[in-house]
């Protein structure tokens, strides 16, 4: 079971400042409990704010966690200049085979990887990675053209619903059993907590995403049910 966590500071208390501390507390406890990517998803920021909390939020993971990834909401240019692992794509973003241009093409970016095995002595392996490339999908043809182009795996919203929009349709589970035949992992999205997040596994889906069910719990604790 995938599990990913998409963030959301504004659902802390506190002022700005507060709001930021406890969203990096959260990284650190999501990357340290084994979750196993994490979208920065602040899309009400300036660019230059979302630079600073993004390479505030990469550094977090990677001092908690080697195997946890980072991905940036949409901003690829933010993705690349602050090392983080992929991005994370709205189905009217750009396509997941121009990022992989543009993010080759730039060079970027290296993850620091260190064995324990390694000496003092020893600097520090740089990997150059490919980016991971999430999309998130409303119905099976998005999930299709995303498959097509070369994304690693899909969203898929809102199975249950959304909490925030009442008005919107769940799109359900038989919805999420057509989509996961396509050939790409999905992961489901909406509504989902600890009693149906079975019920999307057994429809197929590769795992889940969430804000709410990793914001406001103990990380630990839901890792701990979801994959028990």
């Amino acid at each position: 079971m995938l599990l990913y966590y998409i963030t959301d500071r504004r659902q802390f208390p506190g002022d700005e400042a507060a709001r930021r501390v406890a969203l990096l507390n959260k990284i650190a406890e999501a990357s340290r409990c084994g979750v196993d990517y994490i979208q920065l998803r602040e899309k009400d920021l300036s660019v230059h704010e979302l630079e600073t909390l993004a390479r505030a939020a990469v550094r977090t993971v990677r001092e908690n966690s080697p195997t946890t990834r980072i991905l940036i909401n949409s901003r690829t240019d933010v993705a690349i200049a602050c090392a983080a692992d992929g991005v994370h794509l709205t189905s009217t973003d750009v396509g997941p085979a121009d990022v992989r241009s543009v993010w080759c093409g730039a060079g970027a970016p290296a993850r620091v990887r260190t064995t324990s095995s390694a000496s003092p002595e020893q600097a520090p392996v740089r990997e150059r990675a490919a980016p991971v490339i999430a999309v998130s999908c409303h119905s099976k043809e998005e999930v299709a053209r995303a498959a097509s182009s070369g994304a690693d795996f899909v969203v898929f919203a809102p199975v249950f619903g959304k909490r925030d929009a009442p008005h919107v349709r769940p799109a359900g589970l038989e919805a999420l059993r057509d989509v996961c035949r396509q050939p790409i992992p999905v992961l489901a999205l909406g509504g989902l907590t600890l009693e149906n997040a079975s019920q999307c596994m057994n429809a197929g889906a590769a795992g889940i995403a969430a804000i709410r069910l990793f914001q406001e719990n103990d990380i630990a604790d839901v890792v701990r049910r979801l994959r028990g």
